[in-house]
């Protein structure tokens, strides 16, 4: 289930704790990918949040949202590019991203397989591609106050195995957002020093939300299902006899 844009946009530009997990959460993604000098960057769900560090130095940048969530003018005061698009049809080439970022796009999706093929479509040559989805461990999965208490939350070990069987292979991981999902100003007040002690803890622990960084298989695995059904003989004729040629057929009615 999509949430809607305007909660989303409520959570992460109007509430001081969607404040603070945008700013942990997008410093995290900087430590992965510094820098996108001259590359396309895309993201998928809600992560536009997360692509303002990139608008001044990317070739493009590209706000794909889907349409059960909807979909709003980003960023501010500034030529827009977001783009409304289907959940398993981006209106992008094959190849064309270097850089892509998924947050609030695959625990909500009705249909994660066809998602994952399709960024894996996206990606090109030396793409990579971080998810950040909810930590099934974690206290923000556990809480509807926030848009991480939606959807399907993720071990690490299922979200890596997902990403594998799609092509997409796992490499660096993280935790983040350590701080509790709470509006009180006392936790406010504390959330940098937990984010301080919460990164010195493994990854399975109390972090809200897992953020792995993937590259493209090439070339993509096969996975079992119609394509490879269809392949198959078909079985209905087996028991009936050869055919029988026409000739042979006369001799038979003629004796």
């Amino acid at each position: 289930m999509h949430l809607d844009v305007l909660d989303l946009r409520n959570f992460y530009y109007r509430s001081a704790l969607g404040r603070a997990a945008q700013k942990v959460v997008r410093d995290e993604l900087l430590r992965f990918w510094p820098e996108a000098k001259g590359q396309t960057v895309a993201g998928y769900g809600f992560a536009v949040p997360l692509l303002r560090p990139y608008l001044g130095q990317a070739r493009r940048v590209i706000g794909l949202m889907p349409g059960p969530q909807g979909v709003m003018p980003w960023p501010a005061g500034q030529p827009n590019i977001s783009v409304l698009c289907e959940e398993t049809l981006w209106p992008l080439q094959a190849g064309q991203v270097d850089k892509l970022v998924l947050l609030h796009g695959l625990e909500t999706s009705e249909t994660p397989p066809a998602l994952l093929d399709e960024v894996w479509r996206v990606l090109g040559p030396g793409g990579k591609a971080v998810f950040i989805v909810p930590n099934r461990a974690g206290l923000w999965s556990r809480s509807d106050r926030t848009p991480f208490g939606y959807g399907r939350p993720y071990s690490l070990g299922q979200l890596e195995a997902q990403l594998r069987t799609h092509g997409l292979l796992p490499g660096r991981h993280v935790s983040a957002l350590y701080q509790p999902p709470s509006h009180r100003k006392l936790w406010r007040k504390s959330a940098n020093v937990l984010e301080s002690v919460g990164q010195k803890m493994p990854v399975f622990y109390a972090g809200g939300v897992l953020m792995v960084e993937v590259s493209k298989q090439i070339p993509q695995p096969k996975r079992p299902g119609l394509g490879e059904a269809v392949k198959r003989p078909l079985r209905v004729l087996e028991g009936l006899g050869a055919p029988v040629p026409e000739t042979a057929r006369s001799k038979v009615r003629a004796t």
